[in-house]
């Protein structure tokens, strides 16, 4: 009798229902999506939220990112505080020079190190998230085969598609991450490569007084006698210790800072 009840359960007009989750209306009502359509949405999300594209856009990005961040500096130091101006004298004569920001980008030692780790980074990030997506996709597919081949049973399903679904949820989140914290790297490389030319800059101009230094980015002519970018790149480069003597330096500092062993 008990096997009579399963068969009646499972068999209708002598055939297994379907376990298609398009055509369960139990699993419909409790908000379990087909996975064939869970595996587009995880492909669209991962499209959606890849973290770098080709080198030559990235570093057109930081580029168009690095002169923003220059130029937003340099109108901060040169506007003038109320009392400043009432201080100090216009000088008698204005003297204008300017920078390629391209060519710092190209020619600094610090971009020129520092700009391949943020790729390295990027496509670590891409390369992680790419493999988790294709394991998911495989997962996927391979569910909705066991559900055409009647290998669970509603609950069963129901299971699987739950942790399907959390997968999808934590690859989401992982991309975010990654997302962010790649943003933070490429924040804190601006703001360090903004930081040394600003540096550089206030002595290099104690000697020449020019009264601006602007990038030529923002300009519609300029005279390529007053571009100083070739003496700003070999000032930039001879002041520059290099990422491997810095880790260096930072690690010997700690290393003194830290309190003596007790012995």
């Amino acid at each position: 009798m008990a096997l009579l009840l399963v068969k009646l359960l499972l068999k209708k007009n002598g055939e297994f229902s379907s376990t298609h989750i398009h055509d369960s209306q139990a699993m419909k009502d409790r908000g379990i999506h087909c996975v064939l359509d869970q595996d587009r949405e995880a492909r669209e999300q991962a499209e959606r939220l890849k973290l770098t594209k080709d080198k030559k856009t990235m570093k057109k990005t930081l580029f168009m990112a690095m002169a923003a961040v220059f130029a937003l500096a340099s109108c901060n130091n040169q506007a003038p505080k109320m009392d400043e101006k009432a201080q100090t004298a216009a000088p008698a004569e204005l003297k204008i020079a300017y920078v390629e920001m391209d060519s710092i980008q190209t020619q600094y030692k610090f971009c020129k190190e520092y700009e391949p780790v943020l790729e390295k980074n990027a496509e670590n990030s891409r390369k992680t998230l790419t493999q988790k997506q294709q394991s998911l996709q495989s997962a996927a597919m391979k569910f909705q085969q066991d559900l055409q081949n009647n290998k669970y049973t509603q609950q069963q399903a129901e299971q699987v598609n739950a942790n399907l679904q959390k997968q999808q949820a934590d690859l989401q989140s992982l991309a975010q991450r990654l997302d962010g914290e790649l943003a933070q790297k490429q924040q804190e490389y601006l703001m360090a490569v903004n930081d040394s030319i600003q540096h550089f800059l206030e002595k290099y101009n104690k000697d020449k007084k020019y009264s601006f230094i602007v990038t030529k980015a923002g300009l519609l002519y300029a005279d390529k006698a007053y571009d100083i970018t070739n003496e700003v790149v070999a000032g930039l480069n001879k002041a520059y210790k290099g990422l491997n003597k810095k880790a260096e330096t930072k690690k010997a500092d700690e290393k003194k800072d830290a309190p003596a062993a007790k012995k």
